[in-house]
């Protein structure tokens, strides 16, 4: 999964993320920056940074133009 987030570094890309509390979510994130397993990215859906585990992410692509989260 790093390398597969290592081509998306820069762009808004959808993700299937598995929570702290085990909730799966679906989020629309500007990645920023990765680092030792740990992602920095702009979460759309929050409206705020925030850092995701990249083991937790289960699924990664490339935005669509329109989102309907």
């Amino acid at each position: 999964m790093e390398q597969e987030l290592q081509r998306y570094m820069g762009r808004t890309v959808e993700m299937i993320y598995l929570g702290r509390d085990n909730q799966i979510t679906q989020r629309r994130v500007d990645v920023h920056s990765m680092n030792n397993g740990i992602v920095k990215a702009y979460c759309h859906e929050r409206n705020a940074p925030r850092v995701f585990r990249v083991e937790n992410i289960l699924a990664v692509s490339v935005a669509s133009r329109k989102w309907a989260g």
